[in-house]
């Protein structure tokens, strides 16, 4: 059995007739979708459509008001708790420490989620997304574009089977891009990964496509 934290195979997301209102607003309806890894799973529709709200159900940060999201390793069901250890997630919601360096945020997180993260093993996750120079200065200096970087290098700290990116170009120039589009090639190779976008060629990076609002 493969160690949901570590295992690169087996896993498989079940989208099962998800629906999701906020009192009488249906902000999702019978959603239903499967992808395991190896996997690209697309969320794809225009601003306002419910990317957003089913990529927090998919990670269970919020409930769906119908339906159901299994992760499963080997046919088994995790807890919320395997799940939760298990993914990376670069979203819009998530912030750092602007008080802190970009290796001080990373190493605090470490700590936090349980993992020994060395400063050259952090120093080398930063350097991966063009952050080379930049981890000893302030987060609060941070362009937007170099705050993203940070958020992948936060995704990847732990090698999560299960990678959740919303929105994962935004606020990046050309090469920044084209870093989230080789970590996504490179993490479809053995990881299941789950993208929220209205990008064309980001829905085009999709095995599965779930299209909300048509």
């Amino acid at each position: 059995m493969l160690d949901p934290l570590t295992g690169q195979g087996g896993f498989e997301l079940i989208v099962d007739s998800v629906s999701k209102s906020y009192g009488a607003r249906r902000v999702l309806r019978d959603v239903t979708a499967r992808a395991g890894a190896g996997q690209v799973l697309v969320i794809a529709g225009p601003n306002g459509s419910g990317k957003s709200t089913l990529i927090k159900i998919v990670a269970r940060l919020i409930r769906p008001t119908n339906g159901r999201v299994l992760w499963k390793l080997d046919g088994r069901a995790l807890t919320a708790a395997d799940v939760r250890r298990a993914i990376g997630m670069v979203s819009p919601d998530l912030t750092f420490y602007d008080e802190l360096s970009a290796i001080e945020n990373l190493r605090f997180f470490a700590q936090v989620r349980g993992l020994s993260a060395t400063p050259e093993f952090v120093k080398s996750l930063l350097d991966r997304f063009g952050l080379r120079g930049r981890s000893g200065d302030l987060v609060g200096a941070y362009s937007s574009g170099m705050k993203q970087r940070l958020k992948f290098a936060f995704a990847l700290m732990h090698n999560p089977p299960l990678l959740l990116l919303d929105e994962p170009t935004a606020n990046l120039d050309e090469r920044g891009i084209a870093l989230v589009y080789d970590t996504i090639a490179q993490a479809r190779l053995c990881k299941c990964v789950v993208i929220a976008t209205n990008e064309p060629e980001e829905v085009r990076l999709g095995d599965v496509i779930i299209q909300l609002g048509a």
